[in-house]
């Protein structure tokens, strides 16, 4: 099958959809599909690109969107000007993974190409809108996101979650085109080779030292105050314990005000965004616990990397994250609470043979969500809708 996927974010921008795209793509790929994308220059070239290999990369011209300086939007017109390379390809499918520019593209190729579209719900746009838009009356919040996410999810073929709770979100929302919940897999062998005493010795970190570790975007939504109010408790029992803090985003000056101001700046690193195929993997190898405080995630991609890292996880069981922290293999549940939050990470940290325990339950719960499984699964639901819009039209 030929795909083309198209999306307004990737690679180097850094995000858990970019690595969700990644890890499908190869997975298709080992599988025999072809799979390019469609997505923005980062760089500021003015004119379209291919990488010219067996995964091609078509990069749009971009502008920068005014306080996400971060993200890009494909210029229509220069999305225009590669229409003519592209309908010399006979796509089969194509797969959207974002709701703005792509989106909007995406269903106009296909209805151009008379192929089916599949859409990714990767966010829970509803709970993001309460931290970046407060001042918007909530019920019009949620009015607005629930109509753009039904317009946007019956424009399409089909549409993909990454878990149970975000389809049920979904059909509350009276969705009822085809949802299928394939959460983003994992390589478990690639998370299982990181070198933990280097990364140590390159950070100045004892052997001796328990760390706890976040990785994830750094910005409000995530949650990370809860780290912040737990820590103390921690301190109190384990007084050279260090919370590492992977990642940035727009929370991560407030959170280094706030950690100065409260006398902790001593137990809290900020390291910023580490490159996920080699320093990352490092990262999780070094550390004792995985911190996990967030409740808008969709899936937690790097709740998965972490178990296939042999990292036991403390986290909130909220939304998508049900899915793994619910198993309660390699993992353990805690309340949205600090002293809770707390009480468990302390217990773990003070008994090596239940950390252990859990490390051999993570390393086998990841197995269950490799990538070639999840993109065996993918490739199953193109299947279905490829041969459902064959029957209608």
């Amino acid at each position: 099958m030929r795909i083309l996927m198209i999306t307004d974010t990737y690679f180097p921008r850094i995000s858990g959809v970019a690595s969700s795209i990644e890890s499908f793509r190869a997975g298709l790929i080992d599988q025999g599909h072809e799979v390019d994308i469609l997505l923005p220059a980062y760089d500021g070239r003015k004119k379209y690109t291919s990488d010219n290999d067996e995964r091609a990369l078509w990069r749009i011209p971009s502008w920068r969107i005014p306080l996400y300086p971060e993200e890009r939007f494909m210029k229509f017109r220069a999305l225009r000007s590669v229409h003519r390379n592209l309908s010399q390809t006979a796509y089969d499918l194509i797969h959207i993974q974002t709701p703005f520019v792509a989106h909007y593209h995406g269903v106009r190729l296909a209805r151009r190409w008379r192929i089916p579209a599949v859409l990714s719900y990767h966010t829970y746009f509803e709970g993001y809108v309460d931290y970046y838009y407060p001042k918007i009356p909530r019920s019009l919040r949620r009015d607005s996101v629930r109509r753009l996410s039904w317009q946007q999810c019956h424009g399409v073929d089909g549409v993909v979650v990454p878990s149970r709770a975000m389809a049920e979100i979904l059909w509350s929302y009276g969705i009822n085109q085809p949802v299928r919940v394939i959460p983003t897999g994992v390589r478990p062998e690639h998370f299982s080779e990181g070198k933990g005493a280097e990364f140590r010795k390159r950070h100045s970190i004892s052997e001796q030292r328990p760390i706890l570790l976040y990785a994830g975007r750094i910005a409000p939504e995530k949650n990370i105050p809860l780290l912040f109010n737990a820590l103390p408790h921690i301190l109190e029992q384990i007084p050279d314990v260090l919370l590492m803090l992977v990642g940035d985003g727009p929370a991560r000056s407030v959170l280094e005000t706030l950690a100065q101001s409260r006398g902790l700046a001593g137990s809290i690193c900020f390291l910023g965004y580490l490159e996920r195929k080699e320093a990352l993997k490092d990262a999780y190898a070094a550390a004792d616990l995985f911190v996990f405080p967030s409740r808008t995630e969709t899936q937690g991609m790097v709740l998965i990397e972490a178990l296939a890292a042999g990292l036991p996880v403390v986290g909130v069981p909220a939304l998508g994250s049900v899915d793994l922290l619910g198993l309660g293999k390699g993992t353990r549940s805690a309340r949205n609470d600090p002293m809770d939050f707390a009480g468990h990470c302390i217990t773990l940290l003070r008994d090596n043979g239940q950390r252990a325990q859990l490390a051999a339950e993570a390393r086998q719960l990841a197995a269950e969500w490799s990538e070639g499984r999840m993109a065996q699964n993918l490739s199953q639901f193109y299947a279905e809708i490829t041969a459902r819009a064959a029957l209608v039209s």
